[in-house]
């Protein structure tokens, strides 16, 4: 799995860094999203996933290797 963040979309709601911290966190200036684990291990998939489908403008993709 590889995740990539659109910071110019997101909205700083904060969701992805309250369910999966270890991937997610937020700017302090304006709560904009922060990437810090690009490539998550499998532990942290089914979190990082939740936090995609909760993001409420789509600012986070994630891209299922095969």
């Amino acid at each position: 799995m590889k995740v990539m963040v659109d910071q110019d979309k997101c909205c700083g709601a904060g969701q992805c860094a309250l369910i999966a911290p270890e991937v997610f966190d937020q700017r302090d200036d304006d709560g904009v999203v922060l990437l810090l684990e690009a490539e998550p291990g499998a532990d942290q998939h089914v979190a990082v996933r939740e936090a995609a489908a909760v993001c409420p403008v789509g600012a986070i993709e994630v891209i299922e290797e095969a």
